[in-house]
């Protein structure tokens, strides 16, 4: 193994998004690793890929991520980057992930995962439940938007995107009275937000949020070799289970699902959900099995909500 390790001479490619979240998960990444084989930092290098999805989210910073081509925007570069071998791995927000990967490619290494929560976020740190009758929030979120409505039908939802600082710049200027973040990011960032975390039972979040997921070569083996060094066994058994419920449903940017597996003992708990994207209506299912059948009862679970929903239920009514 050893000769097959990185030097500076010969660093290992990471690639990934020039974002201030992204580029803290690649620094992870490296960090891992380099403490894994007790390697200096000069033996990786960051690579910063810009994305189709990227410069469309700068010319369109108020339209629907749906409208833009999907979260497969963010990654199709990094990925043809990967394939032609200029970089060496990929590092992905796995809540942004698309479940289908090109041929070649094999995404099988998870960090651990960090908190799961979404984030309410407002000037003073005011909880959810304090939100006046009427307000205005900002989400690019189609599942934040759905369960907001759901469980709030006179809020106004507006289309909010943009780093950390660019939001709450937007409430500063009164775009809006509150949006959303993924406490997953604000810790990673470091980022001192006033905001109150949102318990999975009141808002479920997205599937795989929170997890770093590291992609690369099948044909790769020495990289393989390497990445298990300081892949998290049970963040990948949690996550089985939800993308295989989000696979089953095909999820996209278009439609709502919310999913969480939590181990205890040798058993997973699966909690999904989908909705309207109107917030007209929520489908919930909670179940529990054995921890090596999570990818069967994620897909269990998105087929029997498939029932209940029957057809149109993803579509945008008028």
């Amino acid at each position: 193994m050893n000769d097959a390790l990185p030097t500076p001479a010969s660093p290992l490619k990471i690639g990934t998004r020039g974002s201030p979240l992204a580029m803290a998960q690649a620094r992870e990444t490296r960090a891992r690793l380099g403490a894994a084989f007790d390697l200096p930092m000069e033996a990786f290098e960051i690579v910063v890929i810009r994305t189709t999805g990227d410069d469309r989210a700068l010319i369109a910073a108020d339209k629907p991520l749906k409208d833009l081509g999907g979260k497969g925007l963010f990654t199709k570069e990094i990925e043809e980057d990967l394939l032609a071998g200029r970089i060496d791995i990929a590092v992905h927000s796995m809540k942004d992930m698309p479940v289908a990967q090109p041929s070649g490619l094999v995404l099988d290494c998870y960090l651990p995962r960090e908190d799961v929560r979404d984030a309410f976020v407002t000037l003073d740190g005011a909880p959810f439940g304090a939100l006046r009758e009427g307000a205005v929030v900002g989400t690019s979120s189609l599942r934040r938007r759905a369960q907001l409505l759901f469980r709030r039908p006179d809020l106004k939802v507006v289309e909010f995107r943009g780093n950390v600082q660019t939001r709450m710049q937007k409430l500063g200027d009164s775009v809006a009275d509150a949006t959303f973040l993924a406490c997953a990011g604000l810790k990673r960032l470091g980022l001192e937000v006033a905001h109150a975390p949102i318990e999975p039972d009141e808002m479920l979040p997205a599937v795989a949020q929170g997890a770093i997921g590291i992609e690369r070569r099948d044909s790769d083996t020495k990289t393989a070799a390497m990445l298990e060094a300081i892949h998290h066994g049970p963040t990948g058994q949690r996550l089985a289970a939800e993308r295989s419920f989000l696979a089953a449903l095909d999820g996209s940017c278009e439609t709502p699902i919310a999913g969480l597996a939590e181990l205890d003992g040798g058993e997973v708990r699966f909690r999904g959900e989908v909705l309207r994207p109107d917030g007209s209506e929520c489908l919930s299912e909670t179940t529990h099995g054995a921890i090596a059948d999570g990818a069967e009862i994620g897909r269990a679970m998105a087929l029997s909500l498939l029932e209940r929903a029957g057809p149109g239920f993803f579509d945008w009514r008028q």
